[in-house]
């Protein structure tokens, strides 16, 4: 049996932080029915690379859904999310403040309907504070929550990670909220309850010592390229023929594994160099020891012998990497299913690993209101033209 086998999902959100944290209960076997716009549906469905009409992004954040098209600005929309709300165990929403309250949808009227709903809301900046009006992207959560200041190199413009990395933190703070929600109201005799998540406190939280070093040094901590400030010596090292090797070599037992292994046993019994602050202070000297030993060598020999000496330490993975990559494929990481039509597509496993009721794929990411004709004839709804 999944692990949140019969566990009723109604998702009203779209693009990435809702839908992500729906993908990720609906993966472990809830039932997840995500309403969207007639008028197209969700936007991800035409974002990025399309095949066929469809975004092969939607395939990977829809898959294992149902989906159910309808106008939320309409009265007839509104009474039927009510309807499934009235059912639902949870429900994912990610307007911006106040939308689902416009629409006779707030928290409010589906918890007096439902006492036991728990609500994901997920939002820019929360349900309350000053900011709770602003449209919030995760972008801007990124910036706001001390991540955009962190990336890049010193004086250079701040760069983005790559993906959406806001929307996706946020995501699974909501999950971990949701799971915690259902704990205290089965277990505890509690009823549903707001699960309320900024994008920019989700990015927050995971900023590590940002707020006590500011608190108790005044340090403004900022760019740094490839090195972990105030760890040492990790870092990205060049390696002969234009590749870069990551090296972490900050544990103090795997510092003097590491230096040994370069030629570099002076460093390695150095008295000064035995803990990290001794390191952090030398770091420069630390880091030119290291790239006078890589830059001579291939990467293949320079993880091969890092590897012997119990180093960690690898290479940078481009996506071809990860399709080919012999780990990813032992744990079940690329997937070969299906979309909707039947063509094939590789797409990510599921994490975190269960050993007793794992995730699984189970259904293709739908078409555009696919189900609404059985959610329907499941509660009695009429019919809407037009709408399988």
């Amino acid at each position: 049996m999944d692990a949140l086998a019969g566990l009723k999902v109604l998702e009203l959100g779209q693009l990435i932080a809702g839908p992500f944290a729906g993908k990720t209960l609906a993966d472990f076997g809830a039932d997840v029915i995500k309403i969207e716009p007639l008028d197209g549906g969700d936007p991800l469905r035409t974002w990025r690379l399309l095949r066929e009409g469809t975004s092969v992004w939607w395939e990977v954040q829809s898959r294992n859904k149902r989906s159910v098209a309808l106008d939320l600005r309409s009265a007839e929309g509104q009474a039927a999310v009510r309807a499934l709300a009235a059912e639902a165990d949870v429900l994912i929403e990610n307007f911006k403040p106040g939308t689902l309250e416009g629409w006779g949808l707030g928290w409010e009227a589906l918890h007096a309907a439902n006492p036991k709903l728990i609500m994901l809301r997920v939002s820019g900046y929360g349900q309350t504070g000053p900011y709770r009006d602003k449209p919030g992207f995760g972008v801007l959560g990124e910036a706001m929550g001390g991540l955009r200041h962190l990336t890049g190199e010193p004086a250079r413009v701040p760069v983005r990670c790559g993906v959406s990395i806001g929307d996706t933190l946020a995501a699974l703070h909501g999950v971990i909220g949701v799971l915690m929600a259902l704990r205290h109201r089965e277990v505890n005799g509690g009823q549903g309850q707001v699960v309320d998540v900024a994008l920019y406190e989700s990015v927050f939280n995971v900023m590590e010592s940002l707020l006590p070093e500011y608190d108790a040094f005044g340090a403004v901590r900022g760019a740094a390229g490839s090195a972990l400030p105030g760890i040492a010596p990790s870092n990205a090292y060049p390696c002969a023929g234009g590749a870069y090797v990551l090296i972490g070599g900050n544990g103090d037992g795997i510092f003097k594994r590491l230096m040994r292994a370069i030629g570099r046993a002076d460093l390695a019994d150095d008295p000064g160099l035995a803990r990290n602050d001794g390191r952090v202070a030398r770091v420069a000297e630390i880091d030119a020891a290291i790239v006078a030993w890589t830059s001579q060598r291939a990467i293949e020999d320079v993880l091969a012998a890092l590897a012997a000496a119990a180093v960690p330490a690898g290479r940078i993975y481009t996506v071809a990497d990860i399709a080919a990559d012999a780990q990813y494929q032992a744990r079940g990481m690329i997937v070969q299913t299906h979309d909707a039509d039947g063509r094939p597509l590789k797409v990510p496993g599921i994490v975190p690993k269960l050993s007793d009721t794992p995730g699984r794929l189970r259904t293709p990411a739908p078409k555009l209101g696919e189900h609404g004709e059985a959610v329907r004839g499941a509660r009695g709804w009429p019919a809407r033209e037009g709408e399988g």
